[in-house]
């Protein structure tokens, strides 16, 4: 395994993976964890990174000018091993460059860079990608962090939810099991006004996904526990997902999904895909402020 990078505040340490730029763990100064445990009888990951691609596309094939490439679940960041851009006491710097392996499955110049920053109880992130190419970069980003569930300090699953910035009255599309694909149409939400109780029959059909969230914030803990404050400014997309039984919950800012069922066309095209003009940056900020029980 790739050694694991340390930064803290004093109030709070985190541990980073180069492999991916992946966050692996989040602690305050008591030693009390707020990432996923990554039980593997579950799902093993922590916080990868969604670049190029977000969820799945049809039969895992980029479709780009009549040609395709392969390009599998998520893309390749989160695989990738970056590079040290940069780093001090408190903060990590990580790039990713396009290379003969990423051309072949996603044939764009790109820089993608991610920083991670800690200021007492807040963990600061930051990508961005960088179009040094000569024409429209297309491409999709998200966050997949897994937080603890239960938080620390309230052991019951069931008292945990979240609390949405904003009323959250639109209906959640749903992914296909077999395929990953956005289903058409949607669910009655099961948000009831600014709150969602969380329990695992929530995931039974998979994640849940929000194509047009009104907030750019929420909260996510329980009455008596740890709390956490999530903001992702600059994403309209969102995804809450685990496997029933683990011991963990993703609360994902996206920009970009999975494809729709039956989309077909050119990636340019695709509903929800950012392009980025010639030497233009676009930034994806997320932060989690932490209070603890």
């Amino acid at each position: 395994m790739t050694d694991l990078l340390t930064i803290s505040s004093g109030d709070l340490s985190a541990r980073i993976n180069p492999l991916g730029a992946e966050l692996w763990s989040l602690t305050d100064a008591q030693g009390r964890e707020y990432m996923t445990d990554a039980d593997p009888a579950f799902w093993g990951g922590h916080a990868p990174l969604l670049f190029p691609i977000v969820g799945s596309l049809a039969q895992d094939r980029l479709r780009l000018d009549g040609a395709d490439y392969a390009l599998p679940r998520h893309g390749f960041a989160r695989r990738s091993t970056f590079a040290l851009a940069g780093q001090g006491e408190d903060h990590l710097r990580f790039r990713l460059t396009d290379s003969p392996d990423t051309r072949a499955v996603y044939p764009f110049a790109f820089v993608l860079e991610m920083a991670f920053r800690l200021e007492g109880m807040t963990l600061a992130m930051e990508a961005s990608v960088t179009n040094p190419g000569q024409a429209d970069l297309p491409f999709s980003f998200g966050y997949h962090p897994a937080f603890a569930w239960p938080l620390p300090g309230n052991p019951d699953k069931a008292a945990h939810k979240l609390v949405f910035e904003k009323a959250e009255p639109q209906d959640v599309r749903r992914l296909g099991k077999a395929d990953g694909l956005l289903l058409p149409g949607g669910e009655a939400t099961p948000v009831t006004g600014r709150e969602l109780a969380l329990t695992e029959d929530l995931f039974r059909a998979d994640a849940m996904v929000w194509t047009d969230l009104a907030s750019r914030r929420l909260s996510y803990g329980a009455d008596g526990g740890a709390w956490l404050d999530v903001a992702f400014p600059d994403t309209a997309m969102f995804g809450l997902w685990q496997v029933p039984g683990g011991r963990y919950i993703c609360l994902e800012p996206w920009a970009g999904h999975a494809d729709p069922v039956g989309f077909d066309g050119d990636f340019r095209e695709k509903p929800g895909a950012v392009l980025l003009p010639p030497g233009e940056t676009a930034r994806f900020r997320m932060a989690v402020s932490v209070r603890p029980s």
